[in-house]
């Protein structure tokens, strides 16, 4: 993974840097190596994943549909 830095800004490079890593699951996947998980607990977790993952698609689709509404829009001041 790489990041640039502009202008000697390293925290900026570091915000960067730790969005990446959390959308890649790097910190999820050190905290679940941090300790043994038993294979009945393994199935357990991925199985409840894999049915939010289900019921986030249902979501998301009935959503686009217009059956659900959609997620509230925040207003942001302007600059």
């Amino acid at each position: 993974m790489q990041v640039l830095v502009r202008d000697n800004n390293v925290e900026q490079a570091l915000r960067v840097l730790k969005k990446k890593m959390q959308r890649e699951g790097v910190f999820r996947e050190m905290k679940a190596r941090s300790a043994y998980e038993k294979p009945s607990e393994k199935r357990v977790r991925e199985k409840a994943e894999a049915v939010r993952r289900y019921r986030k698609l249902a979501r998301k689709k009935l959503q686009r549909e217009g059956l659900l509404p959609g997620p509230k829009k925040v207003a942001r001041p302007a600059r």
